[in-house]
């Protein structure tokens, strides 16, 4: 049987820390067992879990959300290591956004943890010579909103559906982290989930 992992995207999840939630580390493994990942450094992180066996599942999950996160302790103990990535500053000009708007709260959250510009690390890849940001949209926001300069990035890939998500952004006058669109939750949930659902739909 196979095994289900769901992350918990909610802010308000009783049997999670706040701490956790807001780093998007809560995980529900076959419906019952709670697991977490607290980042705890650039490329460090914790598991709170209390089977092993489940590490590697988890470890596989939050990586697809924080590829840059190599180290993971449990207990204390180093309990997988990944090669690290190649991490450089880029200008929050420079970056090409994927997303059109972001989520108000989730602004609100990630502000508990990024406490300066090094906090930021994206994901992004080159398409037509630009530096596209596959995640991490809050986070640029919240770096627009601080007055940042530049934030960190890596080299990640996407699947094909990128260049779609691109070339609709540049359409609606998305051009940099500058241009995204800060909306309330009810709002993003209408404006972007929508766009999702009726993109992959084949509606958009």
């Amino acid at each position: 049987m196979q095994t289900e992992i769901k992350r918990i995207d909610r802010y308000d999840d009783k049997r999670f820390s706040k701490k956790i939630l807001q780093q998007h580390g809560a995980f529900i493994i076959d419906g019952n067992v709670l697991c977490s990942v607290e980042i705890t450094g650039p490329d460090t992180a914790v598991i709170h879990c209390n089977n092993p066996s489940y590490y590697d599942l988890i470890i596989n999950e939050f990586r697809f959300y924080a590829e840059h996160i190599c180290k993971f302790f449990a207990d204390g103990i180093l309990v997988k290591e990944f090669a690290p990535l190649k991490i450089f500053d880029i200008p929050v000009s420079e970056i090409q956004p994927s997303q059109f708007y972001v989520d108000e709260d989730k602004i609100n959250a990630v502000k508990n943890f990024v406490n300066g510009p090094d906090d930021i690390i994206i994901p992004l890849q080159r398409l037509d010579g630009k530096y596209v940001s596959l995640d991490g949209h809050t986070r640029l926001a919240l770096a627009v909103q601080r007055g940042y300069n530049s934030v960190k990035a890596f080299i990640s890939q996407s699947d094909v559906n990128i260049e779609a998500f691109v070339s609709e952004a540049q359409k609606r006058g998305i051009l940099s982290p500058l241009h995204l669109k800060v909306v309330s939750h009810s709002e993003y949930d209408i404006l972007w989930n929508k766009f999702c659902d009726d993109f992959f739909a084949g509606e958009a």
